[in-house]
């Protein structure tokens, strides 16, 4: 065996991707040097607006931007990504005169912001978070989706009988109100039930809820 064999760093899940975007290259590739070597996929760009033309706002991962560029600045490139419905979490890189500027960029949905200089851990900490707090609401979303498609499945009926459940009506009530027998509503529930795939009433409720809020 050689003993100067060095393993390998870890690799990341491939699907995510960190995008690193200063307009300096110094700065630029310190960053992607280190993230790569432990094992992350990453792209770098000079400015957002080279970011926003080459990636999708669907592409899994997480955003390391500097808030201070010219031509768009990272507040700039947030607003845009905002507009677009990216659910990417942002990471801004900040000097000290700009954490006014990193605070304006949270209340607008950034995750956090790192100042210069920064330790080594703490960005690797960070750019873990980001990407898990990616996956997790891209499963949610994926969830959602999911139950869309089901209550699209749903005949006009099946909502009425559906909406009557959630307002807590019982059977008896909602053949009444419909003016149905007792028995077509039970059926119609059942069939609620299993287009919807709902194991139970709470998990019926917390799917709906789910997808259109709470009333």
């Amino acid at each position: 065996m050689n003993d100067d064999f060095i393993p390998e760093p870890e690799k990341k899940p491939v699907h995510q991707q960190i995008f690193i975007i200063d307009d300096d290259e110094a700065v630029r590739d310190s960053i992607a040097l280190l993230l790569k070597s432990e094992g992350y996929l990453v792209k770098t760009y000079e400015s957002g607006i080279r970011f926003l033309e080459e990636v999708s706002p669907y592409t899994p991962g997480c955003i390391v931007v500097d808030i201070r560029m010219p031509s768009m600045t990272g507040l700039e490139l947030a607003d845009e990504l905002n507009n677009r419905n990216t659910s990417m979490p942002i990471l801004f890189i900040t000097g000290h005169g700009d954490v006014p500027m990193a605070v304006e960029a949270m209340k607008k949905g950034a995750l956090e912001f790192i100042q210069k200089p920064f330790d080594d851990q703490e960005l690797i900490d960070k750019v873990d978070e980001a990407l898990n707090i990616d996956a997790e609401n891209r499963h949610v979303n994926a969830k959602r989706d999911e139950i869309r498609d089901r209550l699209e499945q749903l005949t006009p009926r099946e909502n009425q009988v559906l909406d009557m459940i959630l307002n807590g009506m019982a059977n008896k009530v909602i053949a009444i109100e419909l003016e149905l027998s007792q028995r077509t509503v039970e059926i119609h529930r059942a069939r609620v039930m299993e287009k919807m795939e709902a194991k139970s009433l709470a998990g019926l409720v917390q799917m709906v809820i789910m997808v259109r809020g709470v009333s």
